[in-house]
């Protein structure tokens, strides 16, 4: 091998090795600073640094030497990782302290722990948990419902079905935060927090948005056959019923509100294109018009105008039909 080649490649060597340990030391700091505290938080990045000086040390002695540090430090670092894991007996926040649980009987599916509360302020509500069965003959709709509430290329997604002889009821995949957590999008790549699955009644889910929250939030009726409403609807219940059998971490790019909800819909439909808007998530109604799921034909900035419904949910008085009020201007065009 010739004297340009050698040198080539043993310095294709060091870079692939010093990249290496730069961003897998940045991630194993990282991790630390999410799940160590106090002096044990120290003494972890102390080691940390510690085990890529003498990695290093040992690479330049020998490049075997010093990947075989490495891959020695990324052992002990996965088995140290794998003593997290997702739990569902924490001291959880009021709001997510319950994920929905789920019973099927033939045609009828019986939802325990329905969110139902009435929210006085951003954080206090009066607390209500409702059980409800639903007829797999009787569904009739699905809604769309995005919130945004800061950057507009993230929204969060909800999901409403509709029943004739049932009040709608409404799916969210959200952290489940430990009471006093605040919500972290570096700590959700780093097992911070668990997924929940939360059913609720519009009159709490989405009336904490809109009113409390005042975020900008939008509806949008959905074109599904009915075997699509129907396959939909059990994905819902499968999820609950994995999720109360075996926990589950959130992952802010991987697991979150709408790539979960992502996955649900490829189980109806596996021709389903992946699409950046599924993580950026202000695109999904342009997404999902794209795949013909909106009813009728007009420009999506006339659907995003008919769809936001913050102004009208802001109008619902207590003795409201909350439903029939944040429909009121669709169903009237």
């Amino acid at each position: 091998m010739a004297r340009s080649e050698r040198l080539m490649l043993s310095w294709l060597n060091r870079s692939a090795f010093g990249l290496l340990a730069m961003v897998g030391g940045l991630w194993v700091a990282t991790a630390i600073l999410f799940h160590v505290v106090g002096t044990a938080q120290a003494g972890a990045l102390l080691a940390l640094f510690a085990g890529l000086v003498l990695a290093w040390l040992g690479h330049r002695r020998g490049a075997l030497l010093g990947w075989a540090a490495l891959g020695v430090g990324a052992i002990a670092v996965a088995l140290w990782y794998q003593t997290y894991q997702p739990s569902a007996d924490r001291d959880w926040a009021p709001d997510v302290a319950r994920g929905v649980g789920a019973d099927r009987d033939g045609e009828m599916v019986t939802l325990r722990n329905i969110r139902d509360f009435e929210w006085t302020s951003v954080d206090t509500a009066t607390e209500r948990w409702i059980t409800q069965t639903y007829d797999l003959g009787q569904l009739q709709s699905v809604d769309m419902i995005t919130s945004i509430w800061g950057n507009p290329n993230i929204a969060h997604l909800l999901v409403s079905f509709g029943f004739k002889d049932a009040p709608n009821v409404v799916f969210s995949v959200e952290i489940r935060r430990e009471l006093g957590e605040v919500y972290s999008t570096f700590g959700g790549f780093f097992r911070q927090f668990e997924l929940v699955l939360i059913a609720a009644t519009e009159r709490d889910i989405v009336q904490l948005r809109t009113t409390q929250r005042e975020e900008q939030v939008s509806l949008y009726p959905t074109d599904l056959t009915p075997a699509q409403l129907r396959d939909f609807f059990l994905a819902y219940v499968a999820l609950a019923q994995n999720l109360e059998a075996e926990p589950r971490f959130y992952n802010t790019l991987t697991a979150n509100c709408t790539t979960v909800v992502f996955g649900l819909a490829r189980a109806v439909n596996p021709d389903l294109p992946l699409d950046p808007r599924v993580v950026l998530s202000g695109g999904l109604p342009e997404y999902v018009d794209a795949l013909g799921l909106l009813p009728g034909d007009m420009p999506i900035d006339e659907r995003r105008t008919k769809a936001l419904i913050t102004p009208r949910a802001q109008t619902a008085r207590p003795q409201d039909d909350f439903s029939a009020v944040i429909r009121a201007q669709s169903d009237a065009q």
